[in-house]
Protein backbone atom coordinates (compact mmCIF):
# COMPACT_ATOMS: atom_id res chain seq x y z
CA UNK A 1 0.00 0.00 0.00
CA UNK A 2 3.07 2.27 1.09
CA UNK A 3 4.65 1.51 -2.25
CA UNK A 4 1.26 2.77 -4.04
CA UNK A 5 0.87 5.95 -2.37
CA UNK A 6 4.01 6.51 -3.56
CA UNK A 7 4.35 5.86 -6.93
CA UNK A 8 0.99 8.03 -6.85
CA UNK A 9 2.96 11.67 -5.17
CA UNK A 10 6.20 10.96 -7.86
CA UNK A 11 3.60 10.19 -11.03
CA UNK A 12 3.84 13.03 -13.41
CA UNK A 13 0.01 14.86 -14.09
CA UNK A 14 -1.77 13.73 -17.44
CA UNK A 15 -1.92 16.19 -20.41
CA UNK A 16 -4.22 16.35 -23.38
CA UNK A 17 -3.05 15.86 -26.70
CA UNK A 18 -4.03 18.00 -29.56
CA UNK A 19 -6.92 16.64 -32.25
CA UNK A 20 -6.10 17.73 -35.96
CA UNK A 21 -9.11 17.08 -37.92
CA UNK A 22 -8.03 15.77 -40.94
CA UNK A 23 -10.25 17.61 -43.46
CA UNK A 24 -9.69 21.58 -44.18
CA UNK A 25 -13.46 22.21 -45.78
CA UNK A 26 -16.57 20.36 -46.78
CA UNK A 27 -20.10 21.07 -47.83
CA UNK A 28 -23.37 19.05 -47.43
CA UNK A 29 -26.40 19.50 -49.16
CA UNK A 30 -29.69 17.93 -48.57
CA UNK A 31 -33.43 18.07 -50.31
CA UNK A 32 -36.57 17.55 -48.69
CA UNK A 33 -39.66 17.09 -51.52
CA UNK A 34 -43.51 16.80 -50.04
CA UNK A 35 -46.38 16.72 -52.29
CA UNK A 36 -50.08 17.04 -50.13
CA UNK A 37 -53.05 16.19 -52.21
CA UNK A 38 -56.48 18.33 -50.55
CA UNK A 39 -59.65 16.82 -52.27
CA UNK A 40 -62.94 18.91 -50.84
CA UNK A 41 -66.74 18.54 -51.60
CA UNK A 42 -68.61 21.58 -50.59
CA UNK A 43 -72.74 21.04 -51.13
CA UNK A 44 -74.87 23.87 -50.61
CA UNK A 45 -78.85 24.06 -50.54
CA UNK A 46 -80.62 27.18 -50.67
CA UNK A 47 -84.62 26.69 -49.74
CA UNK A 48 -87.33 29.26 -50.13
CA UNK A 49 -89.90 29.65 -47.54
CA UNK A 50 -92.76 31.73 -49.74
CA UNK A 51 -93.45 31.87 -53.14
CA UNK A 52 -92.33 34.09 -56.13
CA UNK A 53 -94.40 34.46 -58.60
CA UNK A 54 -93.74 37.11 -61.83
CA UNK A 55 -95.28 37.48 -65.70
CA UNK A 56 -94.03 39.71 -67.89
CA UNK A 57 -94.65 40.19 -71.89
CA UNK A 58 -95.31 42.67 -74.24
CA UNK A 59 -98.81 42.85 -75.96
CA UNK A 60 -100.21 41.42 -73.38
CA UNK A 61 -103.17 42.46 -71.07
CA UNK A 62 -104.53 41.02 -67.82
CA UNK A 63 -107.47 42.15 -65.45
CA UNK A 64 -106.48 42.52 -61.84
CA UNK A 65 -103.20 41.82 -60.64
CA UNK A 66 -100.88 39.22 -61.53
CA UNK A 67 -101.24 36.22 -60.55
CA UNK A 68 -100.96 31.95 -60.83
CA UNK A 69 -104.23 31.19 -62.77
CA UNK A 70 -105.18 34.39 -64.30
CA UNK A 71 -106.39 34.61 -67.36
CA UNK A 72 -104.07 36.75 -69.97
CA UNK A 73 -105.46 38.13 -73.22
CA UNK A 74 -103.54 40.02 -76.40
CA UNK A 75 -103.91 43.81 -76.65
CA UNK A 76 -104.37 43.27 -80.53
CA UNK A 77 -105.05 39.98 -81.19
CA UNK A 78 -102.39 38.61 -83.91
CA UNK A 79 -99.95 40.62 -83.92
CA UNK A 80 -96.04 39.88 -82.16
CA UNK A 81 -96.41 39.01 -78.47
CA UNK A 82 -94.59 37.73 -75.64
CA UNK A 83 -95.26 36.56 -72.87
CA UNK A 84 -93.53 34.83 -69.64
CA UNK A 85 -94.91 33.18 -66.22
CA UNK A 86 -92.80 32.09 -63.00
CA UNK A 87 -93.61 30.23 -60.25
CA UNK A 88 -91.35 29.62 -57.22
CA UNK A 89 -93.47 27.86 -54.64
CA UNK A 90 -91.70 27.32 -50.86
CA UNK A 91 -88.82 24.49 -50.63
CA UNK A 92 -85.74 24.00 -51.88
CA UNK A 93 -84.59 26.39 -54.75
CA UNK A 94 -81.36 25.58 -55.52
CA UNK A 95 -78.36 23.08 -54.90
CA UNK A 96 -74.91 23.27 -55.74
CA UNK A 97 -72.29 21.01 -55.77
CA UNK A 98 -68.57 22.25 -56.06
CA UNK A 99 -65.85 19.38 -56.29
CA UNK A 100 -61.98 19.94 -56.27
CA UNK A 101 -58.34 18.92 -55.46
CA UNK A 102 -55.52 21.14 -54.90
CA UNK A 103 -52.24 19.54 -55.00
CA UNK A 104 -49.12 21.63 -53.23
CA UNK A 105 -45.72 20.52 -54.03
CA UNK A 106 -42.55 21.70 -52.08
CA UNK A 107 -39.19 21.16 -52.49
CA UNK A 108 -36.61 22.79 -50.32
CA UNK A 109 -32.63 22.47 -50.90
CA UNK A 110 -30.17 23.28 -48.47
CA UNK A 111 -26.67 23.55 -48.88
CA UNK A 112 -24.03 23.71 -45.30
CA UNK A 113 -20.39 24.69 -46.06
CA UNK A 114 -17.57 24.59 -43.58
CA UNK A 115 -14.08 25.60 -43.19
CA UNK A 116 -11.25 24.96 -40.52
Amino acid sequence: MKLALALLLIASPATAASVTPSFTTGTVTSRTQSTTTVTETIKQTDFQTGFTYTATGSNINFNGTPALGNTYNMVVPGAAFQFTETYFGPGESRFTEIQRSTTVESVTDSVSVFTQ
